[in-house]
């Protein structure tokens, strides 16, 4: 009897001995997210896709509340209990955890090959010397419409900013619509739907965005205040009580069948696509002139990173690499119709309405919001003060003129390149 449970025990030991290698090779790999409303896209598809095509990498997704997690992702990553992979807010949230030496440097990563500098400017140090996070995906800006009203009005898809104003006073003469929904009662939409939105056809994208970064423009320049002069005129289109409206009215004014525009970003495609019963379709901002070249804000929306600390470094950058494929572009857009990849390659997406989106970007140049880089970081806030001064000039209580000053006195009180010279 003794003799037989000594064989089972070394026979037992034996096995484990075997066995034990083979488990060491799994290791599992844990995603930090504030993304709650993308966990079953993330079990369902990404996880299933990356496991099958990498054996012994086992990947697990663990979200936080979205207002919470700043907060909580600093106190895990201070007690080094935080996850592997870091998905990455734009700006300067992500680079202070760079800064703290929470995220890695990702400057020798094979995959950020894939993306332009665009790309990856919402998570690259100041200097343009180290990316630390791998860009996911962005928003497009423009305008979805009613294909339904512009139809039954002979109203084609407008290209100018003279076809855009006269198809909007069609719509308004005929009077079954709202020419076009957005209130500024939130005033954020003002200022992201709306000036950072046609904005980059008169900065011309990334070159006045980069210049006034620089200092060699102002605020008070006529291409930064022409925008607002255009926002002016949209308050003949909003329709009664617009100054009241917030964000959700807009949103099912539009929906209902109400509106005949929406000044949008691709983000609300999923719920349009649910909500509305008519058919709709989009176009890009409108040019001055016919032939002018145009510009879009495809700007930088989430990203992911390496903890610094992770124990399996090795690991996380065969995933990073995954997520800068084109295998994980086509998978994640399609699975969020409104939310496009970054990375160079081209991608097919199934939703009409994200696939028109995403294809200005082979006709348009790509740029990102105006104020969202460096310029943001003093007192007074120029993205807050955007804000205001987009719905003021929507109002009619401030020009375009005052407001280009009052932000360009603003910028140039804590920005030293804005300073006066």
């Amino acid at each position: 009897m003794i003799s037989k449970l000594v064989k089972t025990s070394l026979a037992a030991t034996a096995l484990t001995a075997f066995a034990a290698p083979a488990l060491a090779q799994d290791v599992t790999l844990t995603i930090e997210s504030w993304r709650n409303d993308d966990l079953a896209i993330w079990q369902d598809k990404l996880i299933p896709a990356f496991e099958a095509a990498n054996a012994g990498i086992k990947v697990k997704f663990a979200q936080s509340a979205p207002t919470e997690y700043n907060a909580a992702l600093n106190s895990k990553l201070e007690a080094g209990s935080a996850g592997d992979l870091i998905t990455c807010r734009p700006f300067d949230a992500s680079l202070a955890l760079y800064d703290k030496g929470y995220l890695a440097s990702l400057k020798d990563l094979d995959g950020m090959k894939n993306f332009s500098d665009v790309a990856k400017s919402a998570w690259i140090t100041d200097d343009g010397a180290n990316p630390f996070c791998v860009p996911m995906a962005s928003v497009i800006h423009g305008f979805i419409y009613n294909k339904d009203a512009f139809d039954k009005l002979g109203i084609a898809a407008p290209a100018t900013e003279a076809d855009f104003f006269a198809a909007l006073d069609k719509i308004k003469a005929d009077g079954t619509f709202i020419p076009m929904a957005m209130g500024t009662n939130d005033q954020w939409e003002a200022a992201t739907m709306g000036y950072n939105n046609i904005g980059p056809n008169y900065w011309k994208g990334e070159e006045g965005r980069n210049a006034l970064i620089k200092g060699e423009q102002k605020l008070t320049d006529a291409q930064w205040v022409a925008p607002y002069a255009t926002l002016a005129k949209w308050k003949d289109y909003l329709g009664d009580g617009f100054e009241a409206q917030t964000y959700p009215d807009s949103q099912n004014l539009f929906t209902l069948g109400r509106a005949a525009v929406y000044p949008a970003g691709s983000w609300e495609i999923s719920g349009f696509n649910t909500q509305a019963k008519f058919k709709m379709g989009a176009f890009n901002p409108p040019v001055a002139n016919a032939g002018d070249e145009c510009y879009i804000s495809d700007h930088t929306d989430i990203a992911i990173g390496m903890n610094a600390k992770s124990a399996h470094p090795d690991q996380a950058k065969t995933f990073l690499n995954w997520v800068a494929s084109p295998e994980f572009a086509s998978l994640y857009a399609n699975a969020l119709p409104g939310f496009f990849p970054l990375s160079s390659g081209e991608v097919k997406l199934a939703d009409p309405l994200a696939q028109e989106m995403v294809s200005w970007r082979s006709k348009c140049k790509s740029s990102i919001r105006s104020t969202y880089q460096i310029l943001s970081r003093g007192t007074p806030n120029l993205e807050n003060e955007t804000w205001n001064a987009s719905a003021n000039v929507i109002k009619g209580t401030e020009t375009p003129e005052a407001a280009g000053k009052r932000l360009q006195d603003g910028l140039a009180s804590w920005y030293a390149p804005q300073k006066a010279k």
